[in-house]
């Protein structure tokens, strides 16, 4: 069995945790602040991500949340640009095709009623 993580934290990352906990506008970093400070507390990643959580989470995330948050501070924890679910279509080339149509049917219309 492998020791439990031991997560050490300066009293200025403490209160920044704290801080962010309480009132934070995006509720994915109080989540991440919460589970740090349980962790920096001595609760084992596994017991937070289980039961310290109103959701659970997998041990590989919330790993990668402590990595990040040692790495690069709060700033680590922002959505990165190109992540999720790519749109299924652009709505401009939508509207494009749709004034394509619309043009041919006009045109056809026209010619047979033999307007200009």
């Amino acid at each position: 069995m492998t020791a439990p993580y031991r997560l050490i934290l300066t009293a200025e990352q403490i209160k920044e945790l704290e801080r962010v906990r309480e009132t934070h506008p995006k509720a994915h970093f109080r989540v991440k602040a919460a589970a740090l400070l349980k962790v920096a507390q001595g609760l084992s990643i596994e017991e937070v991500r289980l039961h310290g959580l109103l959701k659970p989470v997998t041990w590989e995330t919330l790993k990668g949340w402590i990595i990040r948050y040692q790495q690069e501070g709060l700033q680590g924890w922002n959505v990165r640009a190109g992540r999720g679910r790519k749109p299924a279509f652009s709505p401009c080339g939508q509207k494009r095709r749709r004034g394509t149509r619309r043009a041919a049917r006009v045109a056809a219309s026209r010619s047979a009623s033999g307007r200009p």
